[in-house]
C-alpha cells in the first residue's frame, strides 16, 4: 500500500512539472506573453501595406506570423520588418520578448525614443534600427546587452554624447553611429568596426578641453586605435597647438591661415561629396563577410559576398552540364568553391531590373529572415551591374518539389494495385481499418491505436483538396488536445459522402474515383497553400 502511495505521489509531481512548463508562457488569462508583446508592437506601429495583417491576438503562438522567426521550442527569436514603410513608435512591450536574438527594423519611418525596456533582451545578438527617425540619446543601458554583436543606429536623429558604458561591450563586433547629431568626445570602443561619420559636433581629438562645439571634419575611426580620430592636423590648421613662424607680418599670417582653412574646407567638401556618392551606390554596411562558414546560427549580416568571377569558376562558367534545375526566375547550377565546398548557385533572370542594388539587397534581407532547421539557409550572394546570384549549400538528396512532382502518374482505375500515391493509400487503409500498416514494425504493439486514428484523421483533414476546407493551425492544436476533432471529422465525412452520393460503387471502385482528387493531381503549390 505504501509503495502504491509513493508511486501516485511521483506521477503527481511529474504531472505538476509538465503542467507548469506548458503554462510558463501564458498570462493569467491564458494568453501567450509573446503574442501579447507582439500585438503591443503592432498597435504602436502604422502599417500602410498590411504586412502585419496576419498577426492575430487570439493565436496560440506567433510562429506562423510574417516577419517573426521562432526556435525549435516555439520561442520568438527573430523580429524583422526592414523596408516596409512602417511609422509610429516602437512599443516598450518589445522588452517582454526576452528570447529575441535578432531585431531588424531598418529602413522605415519609426519615430520617438528607443524604449529603455530593450535592455531586457539579454540574448540579443543583432540590433538594426538604422535609417529611421528615432530621436533620443544613445541609451547607456545598451551596455548591459552582453550578447550584442551587431549594433546599427546610423541615419537617425540621436543626440547627446556617446555613453562611456559602450566601451564595456566586449562582444561587440560592429557599431555604426554615423549621420546623427551626436556631440562630445568619443570613448575608446572595443568593436572591430566603428563609424561616427556625419556627426559634426563630435570633438576632433577626443579631449573635452579641445571641444569647440563644431568640427570641420566628419570622422570615422579604426577600431582599437590609439592614433586619434583618423586624421592629422597641419601645423597651420585651426587645431594645431604649434605657433606660427615669427618674423612675418600679421596680415600675412592671417592670409596664410585663411587660405589654408579655405583649402582644407574645399578638400573636405569634395571628400564628403565623393563619400556620399559612394555610399548611395554601394552600402558596404549592409552585409559582412563571415570567415566561420560552419557557424550554426544565422542572422542578418552573416552572409558571404562572392565575387562574380569566383562563381564563374565554381560552375565552370555556368556550364549547361552543371544545371540542377530551371524555373521562372532563373537557372540553378551546381558548383564547387576553391576550398571544395559544394554549392548551388541560382542565377536570376533580368539581373539589371529597375531598383538596382538596393532592391536586390532588400530581397536578400527578406530571404535571410527565413531561418529554420528544415529550410535551406542562404549562404551568400553576388551582384554586378548585370548579374544577380544567390548561393545556397548543395543538397544531394534533391528538393521537396522533386519528391512531390517526381512521382509517376497512376493509371486510372488501378490505383489500389499501384504504389506511389501516399495520400490515397492512407485514405484506403483508413477506410479498411488497417492503420496498423502505418506503424513502424520496431514498435510492435507499443502504441495507442486510438491516438493513431486521431493523428491520421487530423492529417487527412489537413490535406483536403480545397484549401478552404483545411483547418487552421490553431484548430489543429485544439484537435490534438482532444477538442473538436470528432465533430470536424464527422462534418468532413458528410461533405465527402454528399459529394459521392450519386455513385453506387464498391469500396475499391470508390477509392479509385478518389484519385481524381489525389495529391498526385494537385500542384505542389496548392498543397502548401494557406490553411
Amino acid at each position: 500500500m505504501r509503495e502504491r502511495i509513493e508511486e501516485v505521489g511521483f506521477w503527481f509531481l511529474i504531472f505538476s512539472w509538465v503542467w507548469t512548463s506548458a503554462n510558463c508562457m501564458l498570462s493569467p488569462k491564458g494568453v501567450n506573453f509573446e503574442v501579447q508583446a507582439l500585438m503591443g508592437i503592432k498597435a504602436s506601429l502604422k502599417d500602410p501595406h498590411g504586412v502585419l495583417d496576419n498577426w492575430d491576438g487570439n493565436a496560440v503562438d506567433p510562429c506562423s506570423w510574417t516577419m517573426v522567426t521562432c526556435s525549435t521550442e516555439s520561442l520568438v527569436i527573430g523580429l524583422g520588418t526592414p523596408s516596409q514603410n512602417l511609422s509610429g513608435s516602437l512599443s516598450p512591450s518589445i522588452g517582454n520578448l526576452t528570447n529575441l536574438q535578432i531585431v531588424l527594423l531598418q529602413n522605415n519611418d519609426i519615430t520617438g525614443p528607443i524604449p529603455p525596456e530593450i535592455v531586457r533582451l539579454s540574448k540579443l545578438q543583432t540590433l538594426d534600427l538604422s535609417n529611421n527617425f528615432f530621436s533620443c540619446e544613445v541609451p547607456s543601458s545598451l551596455a548591459n546587452l552582453r550578447s550584442l554583436q551587431y549594433l546599427r543606429l546610423n541615419n537617425n536623429s540621436l543626440y547627446g554624447a556617446i555613453p562611456e558604458s559602450l566601451a564595456n561591450m566586449t562582444n561587440l563586433v560592429f557599431l555604426d553611429l554615423s549621420f546623427n547629431n551626436l556631440s562630445g568626445h568619443v570613448p575608446r570602443m572595443p568593436a572591430k568596426t566603428f563609424s561616427i561619420v556625419g556627426n559634426p559636433l563630435i570633438c576632433p581629438t577626443g579631449s573635452e578641453n579641445e571641444c569647440f562645439g563644431t568640427a570641420l571634419m566628419p570622422m570615422s575611426m579604426p577600431l582599437n586605435g590609439s592614433e586619434g580620430m583618423g586624421f592629422k592636423t597641419s601645423p597651420y590648421s585651426p587645431f594645431s597647438t604649434g605657433a606660427l613662424p615669427l618674423g612675418r607680418p600679421k596680415s600675412h599670417r592671417v592670409a596664410l591661415a585663411l587660405g589654408v582653412t579655405l583649402g582644407f574646407i574645399c578638400f573636405l567638401i569634395l571628400l564628403l561629396g565623393l563619400l556620399l556618392q559612394w555610399r548611395q551606390r554601394r552600402n558596404k554596411h549592409m552585409f559582412f563577410d563571415v570567415k566561420d562558414r560552419h557557424h550554426e546560427e544565422v542572422s542578418l549580416g552573416n552572409l558571404r559576398r562572392f565575387q562574380f568571377r569566383e562563381l564563374q569558376l565554381a560552375t565552370d562558367n555556368f556550364s549547361s552540364k552543371n544545371i540542377l534545375g530551371k524555373g521562372g526566375f532563373g537557372h540553378v547550377y551546381k558548383g564547387h568553391l576553391r576550398d571544395g565546398t559544394a554549392v548551388a548557385v541560382k542565377r536570376l533572370k533580368d539581373g539589371s531590373t529597375v531598383g538596382g542594388d538596393r532592391q536586390f539587397q532588400t530581397e536578400v534581407e527578406m530571404i535571410s529572415l527565413a531561418v529554420h532547421r528544415n529550410l535551406l539557409r542562404l549562404y551568400g550572394f553576388s551582384m554586378t551591374a548585370t548579374e544577380r546570384l544567390l548561393v545556397y549549400p548543395y543538397m544531394s538528396n534533391g528538393s521537396v518539389a522533386s519528391r512531390m512532382k517526381g512521382q509517376r502518374a497512376l493509371e486510372f482505375g488501378k490505383a489500389a494495385n499501384q504504389k506511389g500515391a501516399m495520400l490515397d493509400w492512407v485514405r484506403k487503409i483508413h477506410l479498411e481499418k488497417k492503420l496498423d500498416l502505418l506503424v513502424d514494425k520496431d514498435l510492435k504493439n507499443n502504441y495507442d491505436r486510438i491516438e493513431l486514428e486521431e493523428m491520421v484523421q487530423v492529417a487527412l483533414l489537413c490535406t483536403q483538396y480545397l484549401p478552404g476546407l483545411r483547418p487552421k493551425m490553431s484548430e489543429v492544436v485544439r484537435m490534438l488536445e482532444g477538442d473538436g476533432l470528432a465533430e470536424r471529422w464527422e462534418a468532413s465525412q458528410r461533405v465527402e459522402s454528399s459529394k459521392y452520393k450519386s455513385y453506387d460503387l464498391s469500396s475499391s471502385e470508390r477509392y479509385s474515383d478518389l484519385t481524381n482528387d489525389s495529391s498526385l493531381l494537385v500542384q505542389a503549390i496548392e498543397l502548401s497553400g494557406p490553411r
